[in-house]
């Protein structure tokens, strides 16, 4: 009698110490963690299966030239990675140039900052080139349809599923055979094999594996829509990130109508990759001077400003940093950034006064970055430590300065990657002066109109903003 197909067993494992349960429970026994057992269907191995398939191979394979071997790399054969566009510059631009066939885009961000409506333009723009399928698993097709309408877009070529359950959406794509797949949301998502509820980690981490899956075995290019939490990561397993090609965030002010979308990974491109869309009633828009949006409409320099040209991917940017320094009634003065760590300007005070012999010591000091932008990079340390300079003495910079270097603790100006680029950028922006690290400063002194000012101490830097 032939026995009884191996049958798959579901298993409680711990996210922090790994530890696989026969059934849930609160605490994990192996390292006493709570809360932290997320359900898995594990599929055991039948040894006599196992070494009956072995076998088979090994006989088919023998003396076949297509048998798998170990292949030094130089000899595989490899084509150049073929990309569509969006038929939106800006997401191309964050995507590396546009969208590979057979990638798996992750977009997160908050609550109604636009995600759904850039995707439903993009797959209306890409309808004609790629045949797409719209998954909707938070709204009714007749809400997409709307949402399509108002923003004037025409449907034609789409076509769109309000489905949940993976089993049945990779079926319709089996049928229909889309070159392009939308599902919105991952955290919807839930598969037959699971009791576990939608959203759980479980769910979407199998949900997101079969359409990974299904996206490589067939080309399919694939954008996840996924939720975020409170402290603004996707909702779900990390491995969620680890799985896809390229992790796209979308970010903005409550109550300002720009939108950025940053890309945090991408095999296929440069990674922290900047696009700047503006949300209007027709939907999300392109902005192609994005360095407009984050400069001051003042007329007249203000105290406590300073521009910086920093640089997002492959783009410069320019972007004001302000700075307000006042006395402080507090024993212990406060330290608040915005848009930078709050270390780092820990740091950066202590070096204007060590070796700038600028205390400010019993003052308050507020630092923000303009347009809601995160300043990574040490180019923002001259620009931040000039405007503080301006704030304290109530003395704005001279007219259409721009500043950018790394300050060391030493008090040394360090050089920056790209500084020509960024030097043009500002000349092209109608900026007249640059106080820059003296290895990025030309050897001319100018760029067209705008005079570089080369500094190699901190005491030179506020020498110089001084005039």
């Amino acid at each position: 009698m032939a026995k009884p197909a191996t049958k798959s067993r579901t298993a409680y494992v711990c996210s922090e110490c790994g530890a696989d349960h026969t059934k849930w429970q609160g605490q994990c026994a192996e390292c006493g963690a709570w809360n932290t057992l997320s359900e898995f269907v594990v599929q055991p191995a039948n040894p006599a299966a196992k070494a009956g398939v072995a076998a088979s191979r090994r006989s088919s394979w023998a003396g076949k030239a297509d048998a798998p071997a170990v292949t030094p790399l130089k000899d595989v054969r490899h084509a150049e990675d073929n990309r569509v566009s969006t038929g939106i510059g800006e997401l191309d631009r964050v995507l590396g140039g546009g969208l590979v066939h057979g990638a798996v885009v992750l977009v997160g961000g908050d609550p109604g900052i636009g995600k759904s409506t850039l995707l439903l333009q993009a797959v209306v723009k890409m309808a004609s080139e790629l045949p797409a399928l719209y998954v909707t698993g938070e709204e009714s097709l007749a809400q997409v349809a709307g949402r399509g309408a108002r923003l004037g877009l025409p449907l034609d070529g789409v076509h769109a599923l309000a489905e949940t359950g993976i089993e049945r959406i990779l079926e319709h794509a089996a049928v229909m055979q889309p070159r392009l797949i939308v599902a919105d949301s991952v955290q919807t998502l839930w598969t037959e094999e699971l009791s576990a509820a939608p959203g759980s980690v479980s769910q979407v981490r199998e949900s997101a594996a079969r359409l990974v899956r299904y996206a490589k075995e067939t080309g399919t290019a694939v954008f996840l829509v996924g939720h975020v939490t409170k402290e603004g990561g996707i909702a779900g397993p990390r491995v969620l990130e680890h799985m896809v090609d390229a992790v796209l965030y979308f970010e903005g002010e409550s109550g300002s109508r720009f939108r950025v979308l940053r890309a945090f990974k991408n095999r296929f491109g440069a990674v922290n990759e900047l696009g700047v869309f503006a949300m209007g009633d027709k939907g999300l828009r392109e902005v192609p001077n994005p360095s407009a949006i984050f400069l001051s409409g003042s007329e007249r320099p203000q105290p406590g400003s300073c521009v910086m040209v920093t640089r997002e991917g492959t783009r410069p940017l320019l972007v004001e940093v302000q700075a307000l320094v006042d006395a402080s009634p507090l024993s212990n003065p406060r330290r608040v950034a915005v848009g930078m760590e709050g270390n780092r300007l820990a740091m950066l005070l202590a070096v204007l006064h060590r070796h700038g012999g600028v205390g400010v010591g019993d003052q308050d000091v507020f630092v923000n970055i303009v347009g809601g932008i995160r300043v990574q990079e040490t180019a923002a340390d001259l620009p931040v430590l000039l405007s503080v300079l301006s704030s304290l003495r109530d003395r704005p910079l001279a007219e259409r300065t721009i500043a950018f270097g790394e300050v060391g603790l030493s008090g040394e100006i360090r050089p920056v990657p790209n500084g020509e680029e960024r030097l043009k950028e500002a000349a092209t922006h109608g900026f007249k002066r640059a106080i820059v690290p003296k290895a990025n400063a030309p050897k001319s002194g100018r760029i067209g109109e705008l005079e570089v000012v080369a500094v190699e101490r901190l005491a030179e830097a506020l020498d110089a903003a001084r005039d």
